[in-house]
């Protein structure tokens, strides 16, 4: 079969579209038909040699956390799947999982069925972006119906996703955009949005009740000031995450850093949201796997609306 690889750590340039060896099947997994695969920010990063590289062990490697596809073999001790299944799912995170390539072996227990209703090609970029989205605001943040949060970087991957997660739940929504992306928001649900390009945005909120932070540094510390003295704020850059948990500690403001984690249940409720059409995934492009460089140049320039996602 054929995958992404790098050999070296570099820039799109490292990316070789590539004949490799065929997953090999264990216990405990399900051998899948690759799809689509979700392109995200840690994938780029990771092959720079940043972001995950520390876990993945040796080169070469194959890029990749979150896919859609369909099952064509379990092994020993799987059940709830059969070939023929439509599945997605975020795997084997901060490892290496390999999900830029036409077949992968994925633990069982990472993943999830696909309601007929869902696009099996924007299934594929639901998972990383919709747990992390899920997870810093239930998980960590513990939002509740009525109260009220800010989300920066509103119109981003997880972002997008964040404001409707919110509005589900029942909360006032707030949303950090530039003007171009104001419309989209406001279609999303968001209650209120700031467009960061014109006003800071603590002159323009105060006394929320959580924060989720897609952008971290100065822009993240700033916005605590938005918090009241109760509230979470979620960061969710690693870079800056500890810069910013001191700023909150300085303020007595409660800051928690997240490293999103597989869950299939997640998973099964953020599909049934999206057959529902409770939950919209933007896909802002599509590029065929062997146009990965260009895919990476896209997700690198950290203005896309929404996700992009490979087609295998």
């Amino acid at each position: 079969m054929k995958a992404i690889r790098i050999h070296t750590f570099g820039g799109p340039e490292a990316l070789v579209y590539e004949e490799v060896p065929e997953p090999q099947l264990k216990a405990g997994e399900v051998l899948v038909k690759n799809h689509a695969a979700g392109v995200n920010p840690i994938d780029w990063k990771t092959c720079s040699g940043g972001g995950a590289a520390p876990f993945i062990g040796d080169l070469p490697f194959t890029p990749g956390w979150e896919f859609s596809g369909t099952v064509i073999a379990c092994g020993a001790d799987v059940s709830g799947f059969t070939s023929g299944d439509h599945v997605f799912g975020f795997v084997r995170f901060p490892s290496a999982a390999g999900c830029y390539a036409q077949e992968i072996a994925v633990p069982c227990d990472q993943i999830s069925l696909l309601p007929a209703q869902c696009n099996l090609t924007e299934s594929a970029g639901l998972s990383l972006a919709g747990l992390t989205a899920w997870q810093a605001l239930f998980d960590k943040g513990q939002l509740l119906a009525k109260q009220k949060v800010l989300i920066l970087a509103a119109a981003g991957g997880v972002g997008h996703l964040a404001v409707q997660l919110a509005k589900w739940k029942g909360a006032t929504v707030i949303g950090t955009a530039s003007q171009a992306n104001q419309l989209f928001l406001t279609q999303l649900g968001c209650d209120q949005v700031i467009d960061y390009n014109q006003q800071h945005v603590s002159d323009a909120v105060q006394d929320v009740d959580l924060v989720i932070d897609g952008v971290g540094g100065q822009t993240a510390i700033e916005a605590l000031a938005c918090l009241k003295g109760s509230g979470t704020m979620v960061t969710l850059p690693s870079v800056t995450k500890d810069e910013v948990i001191a700023a909150g500690k300085e303020r007595g403001l409660n800051v928690l850093p997240l490293r999103v984690e597989p869950n299939a249940e997640q998973l099964q409720s953020l599909a049934q949201l999206n057959a529902s059409k409770l939950l919209r995934l933007n896909v802002t492009a599509t590029y065929p796997i062997e146009n990965t460089a260009d895919a990476f140049k896209d997700i690198a320039s950290g203005h896309t609306q929404g996700k992009v996602i490979l087609t295998i």
